[in-house]
Parts: C-alpha cells; sequence; structure tokens
C-alpha cells in the first residue's frame, strides 16, 4: 500500500498538481502541441458540440449540448450496442445469420446512402454485418442486424428507445436503426410518422451513448479503427472505407492525434456529424460534433471542428489521475463518535481522472465528516466531492465529480461505559 501511495504522489508531483483536503491544488501549465486555442477563441463552426472525460463523464466543453438534434448515422452506436449485448447475452454470436427483407435489400443497393449490396436471397454473418455498419455505416447491414436482434424494425426500435431511457436519456426520437429519414425507407419506414421524421439525440445524450458503448465492449475499437476492408456479397466484392477520416492513413489524421473512433453521421438536416474519442497522455475523451458544414461529399468540417476541440481539451487542461486506494492529505479520515477508534481512515475506492483548467484551482473534502459506528472495512462511508474556483466540475451524470470514499479497517462500536464516558467527559 505504501509503495502505492509513493507511486501516486511521484505522479502528482510530477504533474506539477498538489491535492489536499479542502486546500487547492492548481492546475500546471501544459506544452503547447500545433496550435493554441483559449476558451475564448474556441468558436466551434457546429450547431452543438461537447467534450467529455470517457471515463468519469467530466463535461471539458459544451456548446448548445442539451438541445435535441439529428443524429443521422451516429443512431447505429445504439444498434452495434444491442448487438453486441445481445451476444454477450448469449442470444446471437459472430457467426449466427441473418437475411435482410426485401426491403433492406432495397435500400442497401440505393448508391444514394452509405451501403453494401445485400440481397434478400442471401444469409450474411453477424460479424459481417457489424463491421460493415461501423466501417462503411452500411444502412442496410444495421437494418439487418435490427432484424437479428428483435425479429422486426419496430421491435428493435422500441428496445432502442428502452435502452436509452434506461440510461437517463429522455428526449430522445429515435425511430430506426440507421439513421436515415423515415421517408428514405421505403415499406421498411416507421409506422405512424411523417417521412421526414429522423433520429434526435443532443450532444450530452450521444455523448452517453459513446461512453456506455467504450465501458461495455470496449472491443468496439478494434472496429471503428479499422480504415478499410471488404465485404464480400456472394461473388461480389465491396470496398468499405471508413467514413472517419480522423483515422491514421486518411485525409484528416492529426499525427498529435491518435483518433480511434467513433461514428459519422450525415443527412441534409443534420449536417455532418461526427462522434470521435481519442486516447493521448493515457487519457480518453469523447467529443461530439452536431451540425457541422457539408457543402459536398469532400467536406472535412466536422474533423476541423473536431480536432479544434480536442486540441482544445488537451491543451488547456490539466488531467490527473488518481488510484484506487490513494490517501487524500487533508480528507484522509472521518470522525467515529461512538467507535472504538474515535477517527477511521478512508482512501479512494476507484480510480478517478480529474481535468483542470490551466491556472484554475481545485479542492477536494468528503460528503461527510462525521459517520456512527460500527465501520467496516472496505465499506463506503463517504464521497471524495471535487470543486474548482473556476465553477463546478459536471459530467454527464448532472452531477459533479465525485468517487467514493472508503474505510480501511474495522471500527467496532465502543461499549456502553466508552459512550457514556465520552458524552459527559468528552472523546479525549
Amino acid at each position: 500500500m505504501l509503495k502505492k501511495i509513493k507511486k501516486a504522489l511521484l505522479s502528482l508531483a510530477a504533474s506539477g498538481l498538489l491535492l489536499t483536503g479542502i486546500s487547492t491544488w492548481q492546475a500546471a501549465p501544459v506544452a503547447a502541441a500545433t496550435a493554441n486555442y483559449q476558451q475564448q477563441d474556441l468558436n466551434l463552426d457546429v450547431k452543438a458540440a461537447i467534450a467529455v472525460d470517457a471515463d468519469s463523464g467530466q463535461i471539458l466543453y459544451a456548446k448548445n449540448a442539451t438541445t435535441p438534434r439529428q443524429i443521422a448515422s451516429m443512431t447505429k452506436l445504439v444498434t452495434v450496442y444491442l448487438t453486441l449485448q445481445a451476444i454477450k447475452q448469449g442470444k446471437l454470436s459472430w457467426t449466427s445469420t441473418s437475411k435482410p427483407t426485401a426491403a433492406i435489400a432495397k435500400i442497401s443497393q440505393n448508391t444514394e446512402y452509405s451501403n453494401v449490396p445485400l440481397t434478400s436471397s442471401r444469409a450474411y454473418t453477424i460479424k459481417d454485418l457489424y463491421r460493415a455498419t461501423l466501417i462503411e455505416s452500411a444502412n442496410g447491414a444495421a437494418m439487418t442486424l435490427a432484424q437479428a436482434v428483435s425479429g422486426d424494425q419496430v421491435t428493435f426500435v422500441k428496445k432502442m428507445r428502452k435502452l436509452l431511457t434506461s440510461w437517463g436519456i429522455k428526449d430522445a426520437k429515435i425511430y430506426n436503426a440507421c439513421g436515415l429519414a423515415n421517408g428514405n425507407l421505403g415499406s421498411a419506414a416507421y409506422p405512424g410518422v411523417g417521412k421526414d421524421v429522423e433520429n434526435e439525440m443532443s450532444a450530452t445524450d450521444m455523448a452517453i451513448v459513446c461512453q456506455k458503448l467504450l465501458k461495455d465492449f470496449p472491443e468496439v475499437l478494434q472496429t471503428t479503427s479499422i480504415t478499410s476492408a471488404t465485404f464480400s456479397s456472394g461473388s461480389t466484392q465491396s470496398q468499405m472505407t471508413n467514413w472517419n477520416w480522423m483515422l491514421k492513413g486518411l485525409s484528416s489524421y492529426y499525427s498529435d492525434l491518435p483518433v480511434d473512433g467513433l461514428k459519422t453521421g450525415t443527412t441534409d438536416k443534420a449536417g455532418a456529424c461526427f462522434a470521435g474519442t481519442v486516447k493521448k497522455n493515457g487519457h480518453r475523451i469523447i467529443t461530439v460534433v452536431l451540425g457541422a458544414k457539408h457543402a459536398n461529399s469532400q467536406d472535412p468540417s466536422r474533423f476541423v471542428q473536431t480536432a479544434k476541440l480536442m486540441h482544445y481539451v488537451y491543451q488547456n487542461y490539466t488531467a490527473v489521475t488518481l488510484k484506487k486506494g490513494f490517501s487524500i492529505s487533508g480528507a484522509n479520515t472521518v470522525k467515529v463518535p461512538e467507535g472504538k477508534e474515535t477517527s477511521s481512515k478512508v482512501v479512494l475506492d476507484k480510480t478517478v481522472t480529474i481535468w483542470a483548467k490551466q491556472g484554475s484551482k481545485l479542492q477536494t473534502s468528503l460528503s461527510k465528516t462525521t459517520v456512527s459506528a460500527p465501520v467496516k472495512k472496505g465499506s463506503k462511508v463517504a464521497s471524495y466531492k471535487f470543486s474548482a474556483t473556476s465553477g463546478k466540475l459536471p459530467s454527464l451524470s448532472g452531477k459533479t465529480v465525485t468517487a467514493p470514499a472508503v474505510a480501511t479497517q474495522d471500527n467496532q462500536e465502543a461499549n456502553f461505559f466508552v459512550r457514556l464516558w465520552r458524552s459527559i467527559f468528552g472523546s479525549k
């Protein structure tokens, strides 16, 4: 334990930060990379955007982030989540097959949309459909996955809605598994709604989807990072190229931003959208931009704006990771008036990353400073609360960033006479 604490302290010292209970700790400057985007200069040319820490959900930047907007093919991240969930639950396997309906096959052969051509006379493996959905953003493939999971499109949409509601997403509007406008789906359109309706979520909601996907199924990055692949449909071979041009080897790659996911989306209403993720200096963030410019199919605007946002985060914040078991000076004990010992030591119960703006001062405190006996080793007795002089540290949960504090040792209740003595003469 002492070695772990010493290592954590050395890490903090190296980062230029000092963490103490109640007292402040200040973010050190970060070396500039390709450009310096100060917050007042970060005028993103998008309708909405957000940047968050992938683990804690701490919000690092937000613009119109709670307003629902069309999300286009970013919808497919929900479809992929439910597919991976079905595989994990044993309801599907990678070698399971699904045969598209005639309506889905027709959509898949429309070259106006992103697709791999499917035929209703052939069954395709879940693995092939999954790869086509993420790499080529194939609409017919996504709808065939939905059919494999739920049997039909409407049932799958209900499943999507239920999943989002369980994540606290209340204002999403979901009508299909792929993100096209309802009227583009022909006989597979969602019944009872207009042809112009499209799936909608806010940037915040989309960030939650990305966070859940990365947390529960981190292996998705093995596919979202593929730049190109071949899709086989009988004797027909289709070349797939990832629409995420920020991947290494593609046109909007930035050498200092090793982006490895996640999903683009484009319709006339939505504009150009992108839910991206990058891990740099050991810390992963998620960014979402909605409604970037889309002058033509070669317009890189959404990636330019995403890079601007990612650079801003890494250049204007210092990320500090506090390891599980770390003892925070000044916030490492709670009073236990009725315990055999009148105080108990506490430490962090999970690893947490806190992002601090350069020049800002942050502090940490315990949600409780006095607890009841008995206290059991390893039990949660309070929460560490993190705050900043520059404002709150909001997260996707709607609450400020916190981490559980647990007791390091058992502390049984003192006997009656000891407690009586303390009540009369004090704990000393």
